[in-house]
């Protein structure tokens, strides 16, 4: 059965918006000082890896505003304009971008069939919200935290409101040249 894979940029204090500076928020763009080839190597790899990805309605819109014109020589762009895109939202109705396909109202149903439909993990990259819902849902099989060396003391955070703890189990902890470290997590 597919896995959901969760993976974000995230600050020291659990800040994940706007990491690309897209968006309009004061501190956008704080990954930019940090950048290095180790990361950029593990963010060409972990998309080849999977099969689909997972997004929520705003990522999802600024993905397909911005990748169907990209071209890069590494193939980033071909694969993210090729493989599978599952949106969960409830005001999108019809999707622009090659290979959508919008999830119905119950998420965890709509989880649990597409975990079944096909082959290859499925990768959720931003998209805080619908990550936050998985989260309490317990559909996330592993997370993934690339973790800069920043702290940015406001801004949109994963971390919602929990009605329970949520255990993990460090899998793997890979620190780059730049500072930031990458922490893979799974449910114990």
């Amino acid at each position: 059965m597919r896995r959901i894979v969760v993976t974000e940029f995230i600050s020291l204090d659990g800040v994940i918006e706007d990491p690309g500076g897209a968006e309009g928020y004061k501190h956008g763009g704080w990954t930019f000082e940090f950048n290095d080839d180790e990361g950029g190597a593990f963010k060409l790899q972990e998309l080849f890896d999977h099969d689909a990805q997972l997004l929520g309605r705003v990522t999802y819109e600024g993905f397909a505003k911005a990748w169907p014109d990209m071209e890069d020589d590494a193939g980033f762009a071909d694969k993210m304009n090729s493989m599978k895109k599952y949106v969960v939202s409830s005001t999108l109705t019809d999707p622009t971008w090659a290979n959508t396909e919008v999830l119905g109202p119950d998420l965890k149903a709509e989880i649990e069939r597409i975990k079944r439909e096909a082959p290859g993990d499925i990768l959720v990259a931003g998209s805080a919200r619908l990550v936050q819902g998985l989260l309490a849902l317990d559909l996330v099989d592993e997370l993934r935290l690339m973790t800069f060396p920043i702290v940015l003391g406001s801004g949109k955070r994963l971390w919602g409101e929990q009605d329970a703890a949520l255990p993990l189990k460090l899998a793997s902890a890979q620190p780059l040249g730049s500072g930031t470290v990458i922490l893979t997590y799974r449910r114990p």
